[in-house]
């Protein structure tokens, strides 16, 4: 996640705000708060933020990406590998919402497995992504540009998926 990492955080500032949406076991959460960021995180599952809390200290919150509210705004939002668990056909609604709470000139960062296909399986939800079909999702989304996109590796040696990651950029009004 280093090479991720490397990507997203220049574009911060110093101490500055991150939401951590769909934050999981806390992991990312963890490393922002140890190198100064001030953070909020939140996850759907009540077991995930439980690890978050206890495993990684992270002070996680219980939300969907459609219930979360914030007064705040922030200068990143990270969603790693989350908002591929909602259908396709919530997407727009769901990162419109999330880019309303970042601050002007504020980053996006988000992952999807590559690909077209929209599954379930084991009881969750699946939706995965081309540059293309991102490009066409961003471009309904007007308060939003793309800034980098990129294909990676998984870095799990059981794993061959490749992530379609990209950064997206709050725009100027």
């Amino acid at each position: 996640m280093s090479a991720v990492y490397d990507r997203f955080l220049p574009l911060i500032p110093e101490r500055g705000t991150i939401l951590d949406a769909g934050c999981g076991s806390g992991r990312d959460s963890r490393m922002f708060i140890a190198n100064g960021y001030d953070v909020t995180s939140f996850d759907a599952s009540p077991e995930l933020v439980a690890l978050a809390r206890s495993i990684n200290g992270v002070p996680a919150s219980v939300a969907t990406f459609s219930s979360f509210c914030s007064e705040q705004l922030y200068d990143g939002i990270w969603a790693c590998a989350s908002l591929l668990h909602l259908p396709r056909a919530q997407l727009v609604e769901v990162i419109t919402g999330l880019a309303d709470l970042l601050a002007p000139k504020g980053v996006f960062y988000l992952s999807f497995k590559q690909g077209v296909h929209e599954r379930i399986t084991g009881g969750r939800q699946f939706t995965d992504m081309t540059g293309e079909m991102l490009g066409e999702l961003v471009a309904r989304i007007h308060i939003l540009r793309i800034r980098e996109c990129w294909v990676t590796e998984d870095a799990r040696r059981d794993r061959s998926d490749q992530w379609l990651n990209a950064i997206l950029e709050k725009q100027q009004a």
